[in-house]
């Protein structure tokens, strides 16, 4: 997994208008808590967190603590709904050694059979892993999977030392017959049709009759 050295500062102003002067300046307001401590408020420098945060369930070693070094996981990121940038990261403490539950996303690897098309249900997996030894991501080989076949989260094969913390029996994909998948949708897009149609039609036939 990928680990990642971030200088923190200590953060002293709350508020609204704390925040938006740190980031004004180019930095992230954090949260760091966990293990029974008192949460740390501290900022991260802005540009640096953006491209750790790519990563998936980065590692972050956050220097420049009273404590000295501390490793931690993002638990919470905020981002401005309309411009994306960080708004708050919350970050857990964790130690080497312990076990975390994170979620991990899917990559399916292999060509679908001929005639399938895949419908996924689960996009990512909630497994438990040691802290510093998180996946970036779990493949799963869809190659083999015949028309009709489904895929279980039991079914995923994950990374030695992992364990799976999601329902074993919720379903991540099947292999569905792509002919009648396409007919099903086409069927759905007409009956959706015609509702709308019916709609305002009654809509119309409804409305007050204009004053003579």
């Amino acid at each position: 997994m990928s680990e990642v050295r971030i200088a923190a500062e200590p953060r002293t102003e709350f508020g609204k208008g704390a925040s938006r002067r740190t980031r004004r300046a180019g930095k992230v307001p954090a949260v760091l808590y966990g293990h029974g401590t008192d949460p740390q408020h501290i900022s991260l420098p802005g540009h640096e967190l953006m491209l750790a945060l790519k990563t998936p369930n980065v590692l972050l070693t956050i220097e420049g603590l009273g404590s000295g070094s501390e490793l931690a996981l993002p638990k919470d990121v905020q981002r401005d709904p309309i411009k994306g940038f960080l708004e708050h990261v919350d970050l857990l403490l964790v130690k080497r050694g312990e076990k975390v539950t994170v979620d991990i996303p899917l990559n399916l690897t292999g060509e679908v059979a001929v005639g399938g098309q895949v419908q996924q249900e689960l996009v990512q997996l909630s497994i438990e892993a040691e802290a510093t030894h998180i996946p970036e991501a779990i493949d799963v080989d869809i190659a083999g999977l015949a028309v009709g076949d489904q895929l279980l989260a039991k079914d995923v094969q994950l990374p030695r030392g992992a364990a799976l913390a999601t329902d074993e029996d919720a379903m991540v994909l099947q292999i569905a017959d792509a002919a009648a998948a396409a007919a099903a949708m086409e069927e759905s897009t007409e009956t959706e049709g015609a509702a709308e149609a019916e709609a305002e039609v009654e809509g119309v036939s409804d409305a007050e009759p204009a004053a003579e």
